[in-house]
């Protein structure tokens, strides 16, 4: 089993096993970026013209507005009227996937 040894200025402080060092440390921070990655949601607002604003978080819906913070992190709101659907960005359809044109030879 390879070992490594920790040393400072001439004196050895221990032994640390690359197995160890993997259990340790690589094995907790990937399982946390697995569960920040899934915590992590992006929402679409599809206004009605069908034209599309991409969020990073749920936006809030108060007195007929939606309020959401924009790419500039700035607060910014969107009347109701002219919003058509409020959804996390995985479940918006693209109107124009119906008409995708097919190439024959």
């Amino acid at each position: 089993m390879p070992e490594i040894r920790y040393s400072c200025f001439g004196e050895t402080f221990g032994i640390i096993y690359p197995e160890s060092i993997m259990r340790k440390t690589l094995l907790p921070a990937l399982a946390g970026l697995v569960l920040l990655a899934g915590c992590a949601q992006h929402y679409v607002i599809v206004r009605t013209d069908f034209s599309r604003i991409y969020i990073n978080n749920k936006p809030k819906f108060k007195d007929g507005y939606y309020y959401y913070k924009d790419a500039t992190g700035q607060e910014t709101s969107i009347s109701s009227g002219r919003v058509r659907e409020v959804s996390p960005a995985n479940m918006v359809d693209d109107p124009n996937a119906k008409f995708k044109s097919v190439q024959t030879k």
